[in-house]
């Protein structure tokens, strides 16, 4: 890979966070709930809905017929977007 490469390979996963952080707009709402919430809540909450949500999605909008196999690739995502923001000393 050259240079150019590595820096279109930057911009495009910067890209690719921005588009994603905008999608993600509840996460200001669960700060702003913080006040009356306590964060513990609201984390296992967004756990219940993000495999909620994801069950969905698996099951009928990508009719996945692998139920394990699907369960197995988003514990390994997740695993991988949580040891990355724990590493992040801006968190």
């Amino acid at each position: 890979m050259n240079g150019t490469e590595n820096g279109t390979a930057r911009t495009d996963k910067s890209s690719e966070t921005e588009k994603f952080v905008r999608l993600a707009g509840f996460i200001r709402v669960a700060n702003a709930a913080n006040s009356k919430i306590p964060a513990t809540d609201i984390h296992m909450a967004f756990l219940y809905g993000a495999a909620r949500y994801n069950a969905f999605v698996a099951k009928n909008v990508m009719d996945v017929a692998e139920h394990e196999a699907f369960v197995t690739e988003m514990a390994a995502a997740y695993t991988e977007m949580l040891r990355n923001h724990l590493a992040d000393p801006s968190v």
